[in-house]
């Protein structure tokens, strides 16, 4: 009896996974087992990124926030300390929105919570 193999499915499955490999650089992007060994990777990288990319948010919010405070004679953790003792429920990404793109509305705050 032949044996059976499922040809179509096992194709597809290939053309899937090489599908998404396109635009990789050399061998990456057409050599069956080197591209899914780097599509592979590539979703471990995605996975672990997007965890990294919240952390460097807040990083690049708190160094925002600083120097807007620092323009008006505190630390960082002086006015955030300040901004929690008046009861302000602003979140440090609109904070340092409004430092960067909004200084007079930056400058009440800090005015408010001296």
């Amino acid at each position: 009896m032949p044996r059976s193999v499922n040809v179509v499915a096992a194709r597809n499955r290939r053309r899937k996974i090489l599908a998404r490999t396109k635009g990789y650089f050399g061998a990456r992007k057409n050599v069956w087992t080197v591209a899914k060994n780097a599509y592979e990777k590539a979703l471990q990288y995605a996975y672990r990124d997007r965890k990294t990319k919240k952390r460097n948010f807040r990083s690049l919010w708190i160094q925002r926030i600083n120097a807007g405070a620092r323009l008006h004679g505190m630390s960082y953790s002086q006015f955030m300390g300040k901004i929690h003792a008046n009861n302000i429920q602003l979140n440090r990404k609109v904070l340092a929105d409004l430092a960067m793109n909004h200084p007079k509305a930056f400058e009440a705050i800090c005015k408010k919570v001296k």
